[in-house]
């Protein structure tokens, strides 16, 4: 069993930056895949960004998030910077083993209980 814990969420005027991070405990997989995904209300959960060796990212996001992870703290961080009001929802990550889609919710197992984030205009 994986615990993950997502902390950083906040309010924000748009164009400032927010860090998110999520805490990885109990049997971690340092070699595995971690995804950020976002939902704002009355939508689907969408992905964001992951990591796997390689870094990979949804387009409205390319030049302004970043994705890190430091496997000595079992932590992944979304480092977020120019942020739109559109950025606005709560943001989950995700692992699990043999993930073989990194976009697609469904190929994670375990989550996180999120964390708002909110861009005002």
């Amino acid at each position: 069993q994986v615990q993950l814990v997502e902390s950083g969420g906040g309010l924000v005027q748009a164009g400032g930056s927010l860090r998110l991070s999520c805490a990885a405990s109990g049997r971690t997989f340092s070699n595995s895949a971690m995804g950020w995904f976002r939902q704002a209300p009355g939508k689907e959960r969408e992905f964001v960004a992951a990591i796997a060796g390689s870094t990979f990212y949804r387009d409205s996001v390319k030049g302004r998030f970043t994705i890190s992870r430091d496997n000595a703290k079992n932590t992944v961080y979304l480092q977020m910077n120019s942020l739109k009001p559109e950025d606005t929802a709560v943001y989950y990550c995700a692992t699990g083993p043999l993930i073989v889609e990194l976009t697609s919710p469904s190929s994670y197992r375990y989550w996180g209980q999120g964390t708002q984030v909110t861009v005002s205009s």
